[in-house]
């Protein structure tokens, strides 16, 4: 791992021992805002999305998001044209705006969205999407002039979303839980969350990779989590693992 690389890593944690200290949601967003600001975001929203008799401001958790912005986006539905949310629902991996492709011709007013969030100073952006096994779709997604991402800065900023969305959502809707995590899955995670690849950790623990992916698997059904960085922050979150 080279120094640029821990660096980053250690910001996520020490991000995400900030967020365990904190039991508002506006400590979450002065946390997020300051912490996040390092990558050049300098907006963001937490939010579920609508289902079709639903509004979307109706769903918000958190916000930083431009005042004017926000109005002209839920007067005018963006959210059942916008590009970003489309396929935000179409994936379960964070991915840039830009990738979030689109035909202006049938779809203008797709481009009045990002239009508007580019005259509003977001003209780059990043969306963390969230499916829980149970329906549930969510995202947090980030915006910002000018965004360090990298392939060094990203893996950084997808477990401090992450966690940062678990950590809210823990605030906001409170729920004990058990851990339902075998030994072997805890400490597959602990090396995930440590940067460790499923063949670095079989090498560590003495077994196949192919365990390793088997444990890791498991542990993301059990934690509804879509992937293995959804279930570290998971795990943390709700201190089934320590690090």
């Amino acid at each position: 791992m080279s120094g640029r690389s821990l660096d980053h890593t250690v910001q996520a944690f020490e991000f995400i021992e900030e967020l365990d200290r904190l039991a508002s949601p506006q400590a979450i967003i002065d946390a997020m805002e300051r912490s996040f600001a390092q990558f050049g975001f300098e907006n963001f929203i937490m939010t579920g999305l609508p289902h079709p008799e639903q509004k979307i401001e109706s769903l918000v958790l958190l916000k930083k998001w431009p005042l004017g912005w926000y109005e002209r986006y839920t007067r005018n539905s963006y959210d059942r044209h916008d590009p970003v949310v489309s396929l935000c629902r179409r994936t379960v991996q964070p991915f840039e705006w830009s990738e979030a492709r689109f035909d202006p011709e049938t779809n203008p007013k797709g481009k009045e969205v990002m239009q508007g969030a580019a005259d509003f100073g977001m003209r780059q952006g990043y969306c963390l999407p969230i499916h829980g096994l149970n329906g549930f779709e969510a995202c947090l997604s980030m915006g910002g002039a000018d965004l360090d991402l990298t392939p060094q800065t990203k893996p950084a900023i997808h477990l401090m979303a992450m966690y940062a969305f678990e950590r809210a959502r823990l605030i906001l809707a409170p729920s004990p839980q058990p851990n339902p995590l075998t030994a072997r899955e805890r400490e597959a995670l602990r090396w995930a969350a440590l940067g460790k690849s499923a063949a670095d950790t079989g090498e560590i623990l003495g077994v196949t990779e192919r365990t390793i992916t088997a444990h890791i698997g498991s542990a993301c059904t059990k934690l509804s989590a879509a992937n293995k960085t959804h279930a570290v922050a998971r795990a943390l979150q709700h201190r089934l693992i320590e690090i």
